[in-house]
């Protein structure tokens, strides 16, 4: 069954974005970053399409997120490492773990599980060993694969923070014995081919978010919010419309009430601020976005009951206008959308 609102989601641009980072990635591999859902698009489709397009190196943040990838033509790693809880799915799937405590890396050792990642914290203070420890010997013996770090300010492009982390990760990579290095998320990659080193893990641009100005015309939307017209109504001159009557009519207008509110991810941020389009002409929300429904002004505008309008899919402009990162606008996005692939 249809439902009322649906995200109409570009598989072009999705895979055009990641050809573009890995273009902008030099000679180190581009992966992807699948977590959350494919940031709220949905992690299968956003695999298919990207693996059919020649990614190999997916990262999810969970073991339950790794089994729904449970695929032999690619690597999946979770970024959340392994904890007890988790060992006995660990035998069942060939997705790798990305150690980030002592403890962890012990957990892996007693299991005698195989090939895996390690997390370094370079200054961050999230995830992460401590160098001190790598060059210590606590890796010593074991079978790594990928020697991780991540950035903390990589959308900053001057921030000192960037070349010192990536100088710690340099400094501790031979030590660590991996095979390869990684550093470079979305911004990351912004930053220049000496943040490459072998694999880069880009998230949020490849679905159209541009988390830094490096990245500004180079990444596609992807995602697009659209809602079905549920009623349009006259609002006399001096009317007012929505929870707490926050918007006044100037003249006599036409008011659209459309299925869609903060239950689906379209948050409150964007009452009486949001952009929507009945095709090339924009029209804002009005008033207060409340849980299932939200209203525009479409005075003016050839748009009836049943019809369909579609929201901006302009994530920075979005966030611009919500002060509500690109991140939480994506993987806030709810379940009641159908999800439609073109």
């Amino acid at each position: 069954m249809n439902g009322p609102n649906r995200l109409r989601l570009d598989g072009a641009a999705l895979v055009e974005n990641w050809r573009t980072l890995a273009r902008l990635s030099g000679r180190a591999a581009c992966g992807a970053a699948v977590k959350a859902d494919g940031y709220g698009l949905g992690a299968d489709a956003v695999v298919t399409r990207l693996a059919d397009a020649g990614c190999r190196d997916f990262f999810v943040a969970t073991w339950a997120e790794a089994a729904s990838l449970d695929r032999s033509d690619i690597s999946v790693s979770v970024l959340h490492g392994v904890r007890d809880a988790d060992m006995p799915m660990v035998h069942q799937l060939a997705a790798r773990p990305v150690l980030s405590t002592t403890a962890q890396v012990q957990r892996w050792r007693t299991a005698g599980a195989g090939l895996c990642h390690v997390m370094v914290d370079t200054g961050m203070n999230r995830l992460g060993i401590a160098p001190e420890d790598i060059a210590a010997g606590l890796l010593a013996g074991l079978p790594v694969d990928v020697l991780m770090s991540h950035l903390a300010s990589a959308e900053e492009q001057s921030a000192p923070i960037n070349g010192q982390q990536r100088a710690t990760l340099a400094s501790i990579a031979e030590r660590s014995g991996a095979r390869r290095v990684s550093l470079a998320n979305s911004a990351g990659i912004a930053l220049g081919p000496d943040f490459a080193f072998d694999l880069t893990r880009p998230g949020v641009a490849l679905y159209g978010a541009v988390p830094s100005e490096g990245l500004a015309g180079l990444i596609r939307p992807v995602v697009t919010i659209e809602a079905e017209v549920l009623q349009r109504r006259r609002v006399p001159a001096g009317g007012r419309v929505g929870y707490n009557l926050t918007w006044t009519a100037q003249r006599d207008s036409d008011v659209a009430v459309v299925n869609l509110g903060y239950a689906d991810g379209y948050r409150r941020a964007f009452s009486n601020r949001g952009t929507a389009f009945v095709g090339n002409v924009a029209v804002p929300v009005i008033g207060r976005v409340s849980m299932d429904l939200t209203a525009l002004d479409v005075t003016g505008v050839d748009i009836a009951e049943g019809e369909w309008v579609a929201f901006d899919p302009d994530l920075p402009r979005a966030s611009a206008a919500s002060d509500v990162s690109q991140y939480e606008l994506l993987t806030g996005l709810g379940r009641r959308f159908d999800r439609v692939w073109r």
